[in-house]
């Protein structure tokens, strides 16, 4: 029984030195081939960077206003005598839409009238006998008042007269009415909404960056989701500053609309031209690496990939606008960049 139990003391000893022997033998031969097997190069694709003229553009979102717009509302009340306009139809500026009725204005301005023409004659009774210094100045001041007076008051019966009578501040379409004959109307009531079609405004906001290239009288283009059609649009407005919160420009540009093809409140997405680069540095979009401190690229020196930072701009469907960080002549890898490491040996195939 004892010699049993030495020889499985002795297999066990034999093992444990196996192995440690083999462990200690594997970690000098990493260490080995650490010091001195060089790594193997990764196989990666690149190109080398040109200079090209780009067309700079800026792809943004903005809205359909419509050039004018406003709630038809009377500044006087009373009950609706008549309605003088169809549904969506258009109107011309200065035409009555709605008449409210008048007739206990026209009665109070009648008799402010009878009182307007007394005091004129009592005022030139007055100015008569001051000329024979029959009243003193005094008294034909007083009078002189009283006519002024009831001049005003026929003036102010006459303004809310006119008001009786509501007209289209400018030509455009009218929305839907809210009213009917024979209904109390209020300032506070709305009768429509009227809006001229006939020209929009597309406002939008540009990043600050290129609040300089933006200038008026620039011609944009831009399209709707109910349309293929590329519309125009003219800048003529910019805010003279930078929003604060969100650091971007507002841009204001106008539109014809002479088909009613555009809708006001419709996204439009707007190309903006920007001016031309002579000598751009464009690379593809695989090329870049996002990382917390911006973007970065491998570009090849003596074998080996060297990381490299970068500040970007415009993008297109498959490149980027770089804009420092690279110069004509650098080799940039473009294949691979996820499993890169700075200064990783590398073997380029560059593209033709």
């Amino acid at each position: 029984m004892k010699v049993k139990y030495i020889a499985y003391a002795l297999l066990l000893v034999g093992l444990g030195s196996l192995i440690a022997y083999r462990i200690q033998t594997n970690k000098s031969q990493d260490e080995s081939g650490k010091d001195k097997g060089p790594k193997k190069p990764i196989k990666v694709t690149g190109l080398v960077i040109e200079p090209q003229i780009f067309d700079n553009e800026l792809s943004l979102t903005g809205a359909l206003e419509a050039n004018e717009q406003v709630e038809v509302r009377s500044e006087v009340s009373g009950v609706v005598q008549s309605i003088h306009f169809q549904e969506g139809s258009q109107v011309q500026k200065g035409q009555v839409l709605v008449k409210v009725n008048d007739s206990e204005l026209r009665a109070q301005l009648r008799q402010a009238k009878t009182k307007e023409s007394l005091a004129a004659e009592n005022e030139r009774r007055a100015k008569l006998l001051l000329a024979k210094e029959a009243i003193s100045q005094e008294e034909y001041d007083i009078t002189l008042a009283d006519y002024k007076s009831a001049q005003a008051q026929s003036q102010l019966i006459a303004a809310q007269l006119d008001k009786t009578s509501i007209r289209a501040p400018f030509s455009g379409k009218i929305g839907l009415r809210s009213i009917s004959p024979g209904a109390y109307l209020t300032p506070s009531l709305l009768i429509a909404k009227l809006v001229n079609t006939g020209q929009l405004k597309i406002t939008f906001s540009i990043p600050e960056k290129y609040a300089g290239q933006i200038q008026n009288n620039t011609v944009l283009n831009f399209t709707v989701a109910n349309s293929d059609q590329v519309f125009k649009a003219k800048i003529y407005a910019l805010e003279p500053g930078i929003e604060a919160t969100t650091r971007t420009l507002q841009v204001r540009a106008s539109t014809e609309n002479a088909n009613n093809k555009l809708i006001p409140g419709t996204f439009a997405n707007i190309i903006l031209p920007l001016d031309k680069i002579k000598d751009a540095v464009m690379v593809p979009s695989e090329a870049i690496v996002p990382v917390q401190k911006g973007k970065k690229v491998y570009i090849v020196e003596g074998g080996k990939a060297i990381e490299t930072m970068v500040t970007t701009a415009t993008r297109t469907d498959a490149s980027i606008l770089v804009l420092t960080g690279l110069k004509p002549g650098d080799t940039l890898i473009t294949s691979g960049v996820m499993a890169l490491k700075n200064e990783a040996p590398v073997q380029v195939k560059l593209k033709s």
